[in-house]
């Protein structure tokens, strides 16, 4: 089964047919927010809310463990989740949408595998390719027959947030190869690794990273929202256009 996790700009599909919304108590707390099941074209897909139903949980205190467990509990085996990002390479403006390969994580304190010595023994997975083939062919082929170009490739960089970043730390991720940064990429792509599910991100950009275009001195909230509202309407096309794929 296929699920979707919302971020910033989503925490609801609008072309969801809901059937039910399901509470799942877990091993490691409270997920974000229950579970929607429901069904896109006639395909059925749960999404989650990463933030909550209300945008309330900032990424620094996300429940990532329970949220991927809860999933893959009730049935989920692979994984399109919605991260937004702000662009560091040239090409990523505000409005593009990115479909990154590789993870930088600068994030710390945060609970980064099920295999913490307390139930699970060690597992150490191989995360030389952080996303699945699989699910970035789906993507890339879900965008070029919903008619929405993607930034192919790049480095996702995860801070720690929620506050953003300074010029001088995205002079710092740049110089370490990112193309964008956001708060929410790890441990998220770890922890499906760990279950085994097959997950990518897509990452509509909200803004120029600090220090850089429109935001060389500062970034202007007021221009985000307006930016991340026309991007959603792209990406929730794509993800329409995946669900229907992935069933096929």
């Amino acid at each position: 089964m296929l699920g979707i996790i919302g971020g910033t700009g989503l925490t609801q599909l609008a072309n969801l047919t809901v059937i039910k919304r399901q509470i799942v108590r877990t091993p490691y707390g409270e997920p974000s927010a229950p579970l929607v099941f429901g069904e896109v074209g006639g395909r059925e897909v749960v999404f989650l809310a990463r933030h909550g139903g209300g945008h309330t949980i900032p990424p620094n205190a996300v429940n990532y463990r329970a949220n991927l467990w809860a999933l893959q509990f009730e049935g989920v085996t692979h994984v399109l989740a919605v991260a937004t990002v702000g662009g560091i390479h040239p090409d990523l403006g505000p409005g593009r949408i990115a479909l990154p390969d590789q993870i930088i994580d600068y994030t710390h304190g945060r609970k980064t595998s099920f295999h913490d010595g307390q139930e699970l023994p060690v597992r150490h997975i191989d995360f030389t390719e952080p996303y699945s083939s699989q699910m970035r062919d789906l993507i890339r082929q879900a965008a070029a027959e919903a008619g929405e170009p993607l930034f192919e490739g790049g480095v996702y960089a995860t801070a720690p947030g929620p506050r953003l970043e300074t010029a001088a730390e995205i002079n710092r991720m740049e110089r370490d190869g990112a193309a964008m940064v956001g708060m929410t990429g790890m441990p998220e792509a770890a922890l499906a690794r760990e279950l085994d599910i097959e997950y990518a991100a897509i990452c509509p950009v909200a803004n120029h990273a600090a220090g850089r275009g429109s935001s060389l001195h500062g970034i202007n909230y007021d221009d985000i929202g307006t930016v991340l509202t026309g991007a959603m309407v792209r990406v929730r096309r794509i993800l329409e256009k995946a669900v229907m794929l992935h069933g096929n």
